[in-house]
């Protein structure tokens, strides 16, 4: 037995501990986002960055920052809500900010595997130190450096005091695989510190673990800031006709896994209201042009889905909420084995409806509602929900892949991707120069894991097209300079316009499937490039239905759905007030029309003003000083009226 961990109530003694107890060089570890502990980090950072004979080599993920407000009018929209969502007290990792500014101590490393989507593309720091892998090879990688301690954040047991249990709650997903990594290379096993959070929510079942298990304790007195909240953003009409073209993939009985995101909420939203208004769900599918439309296999759901995720997020919650997800599995092969195949008793049944659970994850990330929720659960519910690691969500490997396999039945896996080759190809983490957006996380186990069971799919959601400095560009393309899915491993893409199905499909017919899910203004050159490097045959006539791919058509087809309430904005809720959600509209119809800068100006200068008195307000622009808040009142009003 592992001897009682020291308890500290301050932050700078636990470093203290860390310094004295590992000599030399720090290798640190600390888990993706929600649970690293950012205050602790920040102790460390500023201790080690005043001490050069104190190297440290941090390895973490997803390192969490709120959005720095900017310039104009986006600063005007932005300041005011980050310090309310996120509160004055939020810590922000001094580690970031010193990457942002490419002011990093040359004695000091920060290693990720994943970056907050698009933050540090400008960090030559972040992108030289990057490390390319799956979620599943973090552990390895982590022992193979060496790894010498690990902080980690964590939740208290109510009522438990002194605690016996702590919860991983949050990041079940690398921390006990990464110690089984450092023992099976003889390595001395890392000192663990815990930071106890008492805004995370307890979960316990496999998620609980003995006090034990960490050298440290650290509860810091209060304030405590908040939890970092996601934002959630608004879900476009594109978005919504990926979600429901992929909703008509999910089976009932069958495993979901889903990413974070506008169509991930969209995909969510489909399915609840599948489940729930079965009628409106099958007009909307209509309205797309879905020849699933009027399948009986998308009858509301009688079994419910197993969900399966690396991330449970916003989604979930939803989907537990109306019923969706609730298909229970138990870790028992046999009553597994009894349980699908029709022959399950009572004993067995009974042992489902008590122990079953039927979601689980490897970490949690979502809105302060999320973090609510879990917290608020009762007890029978949130024994429902397991946390568990990493190598046991994303992968089939290992003696319990038998159980893995009948629990995951019918799996249907979505992520996102940036763009995909007419051959079918997917590029997901970086640019063709090498700069990498996010990473490749879990996305190419899930891909590799559908491969491997003959009733799972693998399924990749793409906007058609993207506009950036006043150019739309197509997301469907012939080629690219870096790929994260290779041709090979092609299985499922959906797009606003469609469904193609390329899994095991020649290449000249995978050409044709991806070219039907294009924009209509950018077939021609697929359809061209194609046939010069002899994938398609001469003569090819794109079906005349090719040339209803374009936004227009697709914003006249869901305006009646819209003016319903069939597809709201923020299906999932909203972190942004009434007022806060017309800015949000407002503001994206300015970004959207930037490349068209003076023609907008005179428009808002000679057209009427606003009466939008309380968005005025709210920006602080209802009493305009000066020539430049005068003309920013006038292009938010403009924006006001063209998006009301």
């Amino acid at each position: 037995m592992r001897p009682a961990p020291t308890f500290l109530a301050s932050l700078d003694d636990a470093v203290e501990v860390l310094l004295a107890r590992v000599p030399g060089p720090l290798h640190v570890g600390a888990p993706l986002g929600l649970g690293k502990p950012h205050r602790l980090l920040n102790a460390l950072y500023h201790r080690v960055a005043a001490d050069p004979t104190r190297p440290l080599h941090l390895y973490t993920a997803l390192s969490l920052d709120p959005p720095e407000p900017g310039e104009g009018l986006q600063a005007r929209f932005l300041a005011p809500f980050v310090r309310r969502h996120f509160g004055d007290e939020f810590p922000r990792l001094a580690y970031v900010e010193a990457l942002r500014r490419d002011a990093l101590p040359a004695h000091v490393e920060v290693e990720e595997f994943y970056l907050q989507s698009g933050a540090l593309l400008g960090s030559p720091a972040a992108q030289r130190r990057y490390t390319s892998l799956n979620y599943t090879h973090v552990a390895r990688a982590l022992a193979e450096r060496g790894l010498n301690a690990i902080v980690q954040k964590v939740a208290r047991e109510p009522g438990d005091a002194p605690p016996t249990r702590l919860s991983l709650s949050c990041n079940t997903d690398v921390t006990l695989d990464a110690l089984d990594a450092v023992a099976a290379r003889g390595l001395p096993r890392p000192l663990l510190i815990a930071e106890i959070d008492p805004s995370l929510p307890w979960l316990g079942g496999s998620a609980a673990v003995p006090t034990e298990l960490f050298d440290v304790v650290v509860e810091p007195p209060g304030p405590h800031p908040q939890l970092f909240g996601l934002p959630r953003q608004p879900v476009a009409d594109a978005d919504y006709a990926i979600g429901f073209h992929a909703s008509t993939l999910v089976r009932d009985g069958g495993t979901l896994q889903i990413g974070i995101g506008a169509l991930a909420d969209a995909l969510s939203h489909a399915l609840v209201l599948r489940h729930t208004d079965n009628a409106t769900y099958r007009a909307v599918l209509r309205a797309l042009g879905s020849p699933r439309a009027d399948d009986p296999a998308l009858a509301p759901f009688a079994v419910g889905l197993y969900g399966c995720s690396e991330m449970i997020n916003e989604g979930f919650r939803r989907l537990v909420q109306v019923g969706v997800v609730g298909r229970k599995v138990v870790d028992d092969l046999a009553v597994m084995q009894r349980v699908e195949g029709g022959s399950a008793d009572a004993d067995d049944l009974a042992r489902l409806a008590r122990d079953g659970e039927y979601l689980h994850g490897a970490f949690y990330l979502g809105s302060p509602e999320l973090y609510a929720w879990l917290r608020a659960l009762p007890d029978a519910e949130r024994r429902a929900i397991g946390m568990r690691r990493v190598s046991a969500i994303n992968d089939l490997d290992g003696p319990e892949e038998p159980l893995k396999r009948l629990q995951r039945r019918e799996a249907r896996f979505f992520n996102t991707c940036m763009m995909a080759t007419a051959l079918g190809a997917a590029t997901s983490d970086a640019l063709d120069g090498g700069r990498v957006v996010s990473g490749v996380g879990g996305q190419y186990n899930f891909v590799a894991m559908a491969h491997a069971m003959p009733d799972a799919r693998s399924i990749l959601l793409l906007r058609a097209i993207r506009d950036s400095g006043g150019r739309t560009s197509s997301n469907v393309v012939w080629s690219y300079g870096h790929t994260t899915i290779p041709r090979h491993l092609r299985d499922v893409y959906v797009s606003e316009y469609g469904i193609a199905d390329v899994r095991g499909k020649a290449d000249e017919d995978c050409v044709i499937a991806m070219a039907a899910i294009a924009d209509a203004r950018f077939q021609a050159g697929l359809l061209a490039a194609a046939e010069a490097n002899l994938k398609l045959r001469r003569g090819f006539t794109a079906p005349g239905r090719w040339a209803d791919n374009t936004p227009e058509a697709l914003r006249e087809r869901l305006a009646p759905h819209r003016a319903a309430g069939a597809l709201p904005d923020y299906p999932l809720g909203s972190d942004f007030t009434p007022v806060e959600q017309r800015l949000a509209r407002a503001l994206g119809w300015l970004k959207a029309h930037a490349d068209h800068k003076l023609h907008i100006a005179v428009r808002a200068m000679t057209g009427a003003a606003t009466d939008d008195f309380e968005a005025l307000q709210r920006m602080q622009l209802d009493r305009p000083q000066g020539a430049q808040e005068w003309l920013q009142s006038r292009l938010l009003g403009l924006a006001l009226r063209m998006t009301a």
